[in-house]
């Protein structure tokens, strides 16, 4: 066994082998998409060295899983904010507001596009097309919400309302 497995607690091993179960033996590198999502959640983002011991795991390539990891906007790179909201900017969106809504969400935040706002809760990004463009615009909350038919007032009423659910005791 590698040492580069050694990274990776008892628990996140026995997610990965959850994930690993569903495929042969010798095609483990299937579930290189799920265990990057794994490592995603429980940290927020993915490392260089999380990748590299991943691909001991999977007996697969560095490069090979840093191209899934850096393909997918869904991965992150970096620490994000407690929400990730990235909204589609495709072509399609942006003849149906996508941009404009974009640039109001970083009027709102007061941040730029691909910022976190200080108090660290939310980070904004552009996304690519999200297979929704006849709702658009459309975004998605922490790579798992999608919100269709964002109108500025909808923008308004998604952030305040995840101020509200922060402040909740």
């Amino acid at each position: 066994m590698s040492t580069a497995v050694h990274h990776f607690s008892a628990e996140t091993m026995q997610r990965f082998q959850h994930e690993l179960n569903k495929y042969p033996a010798d095609q483990k590198q299937s579930a290189v998409m799920a265990c990057l999502s794994i490592l995603q959640q429980e940290n927020g983002f993915v490392t260089p060295e999380q990748e590299k011991a991943l691909a001991a795991v999977l007996e697969m390539p560095v490069m090979a899983v840093h191209e899934v990891f850096t393909f997918y906007n869904m991965y992150n790179k970096q620490p994000v904010g407690r929400y990730k909201i990235n909204v589609c900017t495709n072509l399609p969106c942006q003849l149906r507001g996508g941009h404009k809504a974009l640039e109001h969400l970083c009027h709102k935040l007061g941040i730029a596009s691909g910022e976190t706002t200080a108090d660290g809760m939310f980070t904004l990004q552009p996304g690519e097309c999200m297979g929704a463009c006849a709702d658009a615009p459309v975004l998605l909350v922490n790579d798992r919400s999608m919100c269709s038919f964002m109108s500025h007032d909808k923008l308004d009423q998604l952030i305040d309302g995840l101020h509200k659910v922060e402040v909740k005791p």
